[in-house]
């Protein structure tokens, strides 16, 4: 794969959790996040994109959106539970992705906001359509997920290459 192959992230946000004694790390899905994750899981199958690889945060509710979602799709992507995901910042995301290899193509992201939000809004320097007025206008929802694109090495990935191609929520 050359290093002018386009590459995409898909940033998918966990379902909605719920707010328990456990610690944050530990907190299970709500009932609602256990409905919503199945449905972005069909909606990222349905995109045809063949991901090469899923980062999933180590947090209980992260792990179990991907197990939920993963159910969804026609071929299991390889996983990596990586722990530098849970309360990752902006820049701490991108030297994360800036590590991928680059025989990945399309990269999987199962994360926490504010990063998620956070990341997906650095890196478009532009967007198709409404997708940016869509996500800055529902704040990154719980189970709603971003796809950027941009072209170029895992490594040469920085603020303002990308594009956000598409902003979805299971809220409409």
């Amino acid at each position: 794969m050359s290093a002018e192959t386009p590459r995409r992230i898909v940033l998918l946000r966990h379902a909605k959790a719920e707010w328990s004694q456990q610690s944050d790390h530990e907190r299970p899905l709500a009932e609602r996040g256990r409905k919503d994750a199945p449905v972005a899981g069909r909606r990222l199958a349905d995109s045809g994109i063949a991901f090469g690889l899923a980062l999933c945060s180590t947090a209980a509710r992260t792990r179990e959106t991907w197990k939920l979602a993963v159910h969804e799709f026609p071929r299991r992507p390889r996983t990596v539970y990586e722990e530098r995901l849970y309360e990752a910042s902006v820049g701490e995301l991108i030297a994360l992705f800036n590590e991928v290899s680059d025989d990945i193509r399309d990269l999987l992201v199962i994360g926490h906001n504010p990063g998620v939000h956070g990341v997906a809004d650095t890196l478009a320097g532009r967007a198709e359509g409404d997708a940016l007025t869509r996500m800055t206008r529902d704040g990154f929802s719980t189970a709603a997920y971003a796809v950027v694109e941009f072209p170029g090495t895992w490594k040469s990935l920085e603020p303002g290459v990308g594009k956000l191609a598409e902003y979805w929520t299971p809220n409409g």
